[in-house]
């Protein structure tokens, strides 16, 4: 029998991975592929009556450039202002939009400063430390009432990392790492199992970090 659960769990270990990995490719190419639902019946292009597959993916692909494009130039940049601006002054919908682009514009944007750096903070307690995104500055009215330099990180919980805490955190209180955020993130989701990689070459600190690690 010890031999018998030995193979499951190598078997497990070898096939999870490649069934997710298909399951979530399965999903995003299922949903871009639904952009074809987009055109008037008449603009489908069809094989024998039925949807020709993929079409949906070029489609989506087209989208995204020709709307990167346009709102690329300063016609374009006025425009995405103006139904911004429209947007928000929707009841509910406006609100929810709001928060959306809150949270896209520093991720997707190219000089956005989300998930920087990965540091190590105290936390939940004293004495217990946790690894943490370094995401902005502190700046404005809470730079102002905290005086002390803050930055803003973000805590992930394993092995789920898109739910977490955002936290305001003195800079003298971090301690910058060498491991990149893609590792970070690895050492969180795999819960500790996944050891990061030994130090190597010193990456700059971002924000002005000091280095805290000896």
């Amino acid at each position: 029998m010890k031999l018998i659960r030995k193979y499951l769990l190598a078997g497990l270990l070898v096939l999870v991975p490649i069934g997710i990995t298909i399951w979530v490719l399965h999903f995003l190419i299922t949903s871009l592929d639904q952009t074809i639902l987009l055109l008037p019946m008449q603009w489908r292009p069809t094989w024998q009556g039925e949807l020709i597959p993929g079409f949906g993916i070029i489609l989506a692909f087209a989208l995204l450039l020709v709307t990167g494009i346009i709102a690329s130039n300063v016609f374009g940049k006025q425009f995405v202002k103006a139904w911004d601006n429209l947007v928000q002054r929707i009841p509910v919908v406006g609100g929810i939009y709001k928060s959306v682009k809150q949270l896209t514009d520093p991720v997707l944007s190219e000089n956005g400063q989300a998930f920087s750096k990965a540091v190590l903070i105290e936390f939940p307690h004293p004495g217990l430390h946790s690894i943490a995104f370094l995401t902005n500055k502190v700046e404005g009215e809470l730079r102002t009432k905290l005086g002390e330099d803050h930055v803003a990180v973000y805590i992930p919980t394993t092995p789920n990392p898109t739910g977490g805490y955002m936290l305001l955190v003195p800079k003298a209180r971090l301690v910058p790492l060498d491991m990149s955020v893609d590792q970070a993130l690895k050492y969180i989701i795999s819960m500790g199992v996944a050891a990061p990689p030994s130090p190597g070459t010193i990456l700059p600190a971002t924000f002005g970090l000091p280095d805290n690690r000896n």
